[in-house]
């Protein structure tokens, strides 16, 4: 029995404090109170935003003189819709329905503050009867013949 020592005691398992808890509040001054050695450093510049930074590629941007801007619906075409719409008793939310958009799309078509999208411009064409797009904007949209 020399092999075993009755006064030492072995704990298996016991896991010490993961990372957060080391770090927590409170056992940073439990660790102050028993006089053990507390670590602390400065991180310079944590929690800033570093896309706010100025590098070249912002600065020659800045320089650059070119308005850069997405192509709005003109107002020539916005009041071809208004005209065209009302010529066929529809309101807004009514042109919308029948093209399945939102009455949102519609106002902003004739407001002309909506990009244009070939494929709305198509529905309220077909809706409106009225040409929106090409040299001839707000003649009537000639019917194509069928294929046979």
């Amino acid at each position: 029995m020399a092999e075993s020592d009755w006064d030492t005691v072995t704990v298996l398992r016991k896991k010490g404090p993961t990372a957060a808890q080391a770090k927590s509040k409170q056992a940073i001054t439990g660790a102050q109170r028993r006089g053990e050695e507390v670590e602390t450093t400065k991180k310079w510049s944590a929690g800033q935003n570093k896309q706010h930074l100025v590098t070249k590629n912002t600065a020659k941007l800045d320089r650059e003189t070119e308005e850069l801007h997405h192509d709005r619906v003109p107002l020539e075409v916005g009041k071809v819709i208004q005209l065209g719409r009302q010529e066929n008793g529809l309101t807004q939310k009514d042109l919308a329905t029948k093209i399945n958009e939102k009455p949102q799309v519609i106002a902003d078509y004739e407001a002309g503050r909506a990009i244009p999208n070939n494929q709305v411009m198509g529905k309220i064409e077909r809706a409106i009867g009225l040409k929106l797009r090409g040299r001839d904007i707000g003649l009537p949209l000639e019917a194509k013949p069928k294929k046979k």
